[in-house]
């Protein structure tokens, strides 16, 4: 047994779902929609859990010729069989409206993968009173995903509220100075909320794998 099936173009992760708890996920972005087609087909055909490609632009999604999915433009993901609920409540926290985009990525794959999610839009630290107006549903959840750009606070002041896993996504909104997300993304690493977790700017996708990864050692 290789673990693996080899297209040609693509060396399908087959053994994954059997060592993580779910499919190989496929990285849209440089293949062509016939190339998803099949790494699709591959792990529909392989495995049992839900298979995913994240940042799908609409007109590729519209190519790949895989029965049975669903797209979120919002999120730029498509999703095969989604997973039933796990019971692991994740709140998804944004900023900002423009952080959104992040955050619904960050929704869709949790969701797509059997995480029960709530989002609270729009608590940014510049009117702190929203944030501390949502704080019973925020202690209410296993775990936080927090979506921040600019100087990226937010991820602080959930942090220093709740006592449940925080995920920090710091993202590229703002002005000139915040570069990027990378000032967003120093700020939440250099966090005086202890045991934050950060991931990579604008990577809702990574923030709902982290919380995939708790929720399977929660149901150990």
């Amino acid at each position: 047994m290789t673990g693996f099936t080899d297209l040609g173009y693509a060396r399908v992760d087959t053994d994954r779902e059997s060592r993580q708890g779910l499919p190989e996920v496929v990285y849209g972005p440089g293949k062509r929609p016939e190339e998803i087609t099949g790494i699709v087909t591959e792990l529909l055909s392989r495995g049992t859990g839900p298979v995913l490609v994240t940042r799908v632009d609409p007109e590729v999604a519209e190519q790949v010729r895989v029965p049975g999915g669903d797209y979120d433009e919002t999120a730029r993901l498509l999703v095969w069989r989604p997973a039933a609920d796990r019971g692991f409540r994740v709140c998804v926290a944004t900023a900002g409206t423009s952080d959104w985009p992040v955050a619904a990525e960050a929704e869709a794959v949790a969701s797509a993968i059997g995480l029960r999610t709530h989002v609270i839009r729009d608590v940014g630290v510049a009117g702190i009173h929203r944030l501390l107006a949502a704080s019973e549903d925020l202690q209410a959840a296993d775990a936080v995903i927090v979506v921040a750009g600019m100087e990226g606070a937010l991820a602080s002041a959930v942090g220093g509220l709740v006592a449940c896993p925080v995920i920090a996504v710091p993202t590229s909104t703002g002005y000139g100075a915040s570069l990027e997300g990378v000032t967003a993304l120093l700020a939440m690493l250099t966090s005086c909320a202890a045991g934050l977790t950060v991931v990579n700017i604008d990577s809702g996708f990574s923030a709902a794998m982290a919380a995939h990864r708790l929720a399977a050692v929660a149901r150990r």
